[in-house]
């Protein structure tokens, strides 16, 4: 009996022994999470399941913080350039303003409407830059709620396709929109507006000129399904697969005269997916589709 007692403590003591070095190995491991110098954390075989799930927690927060880290950078260059590009249409305004000012006498008719032509186009430019920094404002210290109401989608399309005639002449474009008649959904009208007022500005910058912008909306198992389709540059896989990133931009060489601070679609597809929807895209051949996908109610 005492053999028997002996020799139960003893595996009882090897056995707790065992559990207490796994628990020292354990807290050891999650030591070493966020420690970048360590690629694999290396457990005793009986805690390969546990090593495999810290492991994949381990990248999967490196990932993130890496992610955050590219954002933080896209930002802060973007502001820089926005910053920089602000110079230029303000310089441009009140340098043709000074001449109108100085020489009022002197300038011409047909000089006067071209520089007030100029001025304005500049001043223009210089509200969307501004409108650029409040929308990285918004985004960065609100987060986005739904105030639902019952809206007409086709006639949303119809509205917001017709808002943009002074764009699509600019361009020499034309916008094609094929939607059923009234598509009644369930939404917030004014972020749901935004979603294709996005996708549609996205389309008319990226478009060749003289091309084709075609809108289409289908219904199919209590879902509607919004396409918008445009004929460009093709998007390289590598660019498509981040394409909704926050701060992302088509072109990272910042063009002063286009585009927009990288936000526009990754608030549509942050609406889209708050009504528990989809947004994907997909570009090939010259032709870019983004195709929307949101319940009915």
């Amino acid at each position: 009996l005492i053999l028997w007692v002996v020799c139960i403590l003893y595996l009882t003591y090897k056995l707790l022994k065992k559990v207490v070095n796994y628990v020292y190995e354990l807290q050891a491991a999650t030591g070493k999470l966020f420690d970048k110098s360590v690629d694999y954390i290396e457990l005793s075989p009986e805690l390969s399941e546990i090593a495999i799930n810290i492991n994949r927690l381990k990248q999967e927060a490196e990932n993130n913080a890496r992610l955050a880290q590219e954002n933080e950078q896209r930002k802060n260059d973007l502001i820089m350039y926005l910053a920089h590009d602000l110079k230029t249409p303000l310089s441009s305004v009140i340098g043709y303003l000074t001449l109108l000012h100085d020489d009022e006498q002197q300038i011409s008719q047909e000089l006067r409407e071209k520089y007030l032509s100029i001025s304005l186009d500049k001043a223009e430019r210089l509200e969307d830059l501004i409108n650029e920094f409040f929308e990285i404002a918004r985004f960065n210290l609100s987060n986005i709620s739904l105030e639902y109401g019952k809206v007409n989608l086709t006639r949303m399309l119809e509205q917001i396709t017709y808002e943009f005639k002074p764009m699509l002449v600019n361009k020499h474009l034309n916008c094609e929109l094929n939607a059923p008649q009234d598509i009644m959904i369930s939404c917030d009208i004014n972020k749901m507006q935004r979603v294709f007022d996005n996708l549609l500005r996205n389309a008319v910058n990226y478009s060749y000129e003289g091309t084709n912008i075609k809108v289409f909306a289908e219904l199919f198992n209590n879902n509607v399904c919004v396409k918008v389709i445009n004929e460009g540059n093709t998007i390289p896989k590598e660019k498509l697969d981040r394409i909704f990133e926050q701060f992302f931009r088509l072109d990272t060489a910042r063009n002063s005269s286009s585009g927009g601070a990288g936000l526009g679609l990754a608030i549509a597809k942050e609406i889209v997916e708050l009504h528990h929807g989809t947004i994907t895209a997909d570009s090939a051949n010259g032709i870019t589709c983004f195709e929307v996908v949101i319940p009915l109610s």
